[in-house]
C-alpha cells in the first residue's frame, strides 16, 4: 500500500512499514547529512546506534533514519548541524 510523504518540499511516494533512510535511499540518495570534517553522512550501521543518518521529521530534529517508520504525510527535512 503506498503512501505520500514530503521530503525537503517534494511529494515522494512511500509504503507502509518503510523507513525514512528506505524513502530516501529508494529515491537515489545516499547521504544527507556531513560529518564534522565535511564528509558526506546517510546509513552507517543501519541499526540506529551510530547516529549517521539524523533528519528532522514533522519539525523534530535529532530522529533516526533508519529507525523512524514513515507514516502518511510525514514532512521530511535534511538536519543540518552546527557541529558544536
Amino acid at each position: 500500500m503506498s503512501i505520500h510523504v514530503n521530503v525537503a518540499g517534494e511529494q515522494v511516494e512511500a509504503q507502509v512499514g518503510q523507513t525514512v533512510a528506505g524513502v530516501l535511499m529508494s529515491g537515489g540518495r545516499v547521504s544527507w547529512r556531513t560529518s564534522r570534517s565535511g564528509q558526506p553522512r546517510g546509513v552507517f550501521c543501519g541499526i540506529g546506534v551510530c547516529f549517521d543518518c539524523l533528519v528532522v521529521v514533522n519539525d523534530l530534529r535529532d530522529v533516526r533514519a533508519c529507525q523512524r517508520r514513515v507514516v502518511d504525510g510525514d514532512r521530511i527535512e535534511f538536519q543540518e548541524d552546527d557541529h558544536a
